[in-house]
C-alpha cells in the first residue's frame, strides 16, 4: 500500500518585515566595545570603533548582521553623542568613526580631537534561519509522512483441500 506523503517547501526566512522574527532570532546586545583610542597628537588620527577593526582585533567575534548600534563617549556615558559637539559617524553599516580633523574646540571639548568612544551592537544570531534572505537564498524542504489507518471488516472463509494420489 502506498503511504501518502506531504512535501512542503518553506523559505528558511519568513518574507516579512523586521518586526517579524523567528523564535531565538532576536538580536543580542554586546558588551561595550572599545578597541581604538584617539591619539591627540595625530591630526589625521581619530577613534575607529569600526566593525572591520573589531573583527581584526578579535577574529572569533561573529556578528551575522548588526541590527542596531549604540555609541557613547567613554568619559561621558550618560550624555548623548549628539550633545557632545563632535562630528561622529555611528551606523550599523560601519560602526563608529571619529576623525580628529573634523573636530573643533568648544563645549566640553578642550582640544580639537576625538573623545574616546565605545560601541555596543545588537547582533542577529549566526544561524541560517536568522539571516536575511540575501545571505541565505535557499529553501528548506521538510517532509511529513501521514499514515492513514482504516478499519476493514473481512469475513473469514475456510477451505479444506484434500490431496488425492
Amino acid at each position: 500500500e502506498q503511504v501518502p506523503q506531504l512535501v512542503v517547501s518553506v523559505p528558511s526566512v519568513p518574507n516579512c518585515s523586521s518586526c517579524c522574527r523567528l523564535p531565538g532570532c532576536e538580536c543580542i546586545w554586546t558588551d561595550w566595545i572599545d578597541i581604538s583610542y584617539p591619539d591627540s597628537s595625530d591630526r589625521n588620527g581619530g577613534d575607529y570603533e569600526t566593525l572591520e577593526n573589531i573583527q581584526k582585533y578579535n577574529s572569533s567575534w561573529v556578528c551575522a548582521k548588526v541590527e542596531n548600534i549604540s555609541c557613547r563617549a567613554e568619559k561621558f556615558p550618560d550624555i548623548p553623542i549628539a550633545d557632545l559637539g563632535q562630528t561622529v559617524e555611528c551606523s550599523v553599516d560601519v560602526g563608529l568613526i571619529c576623525n580628529n580633523r573634523d573636530q573643533q574646540i568648544g563645549g566640553i571639548i578642550p582640544m580639537p580631537v576625538c573623545l574616546n568612544y565605545e560601541i555596543s551592537v545588537c547582533c542577529t544570531p549566526n544561524r541560517p534561519e536568522c539571516l536575511p534572505p540575501d545571505h541565505t537564498p535557499t529553501t528548506t524542504t521538510s517532509t511529513t509522512t501521514s499514515v492513514i489507518s482504516s478499519t476493514i471488516s473481512t469475513t473469514a472463509s475456510t477451505s479444506v483441500l484434500t490431496e488425492t494420489s
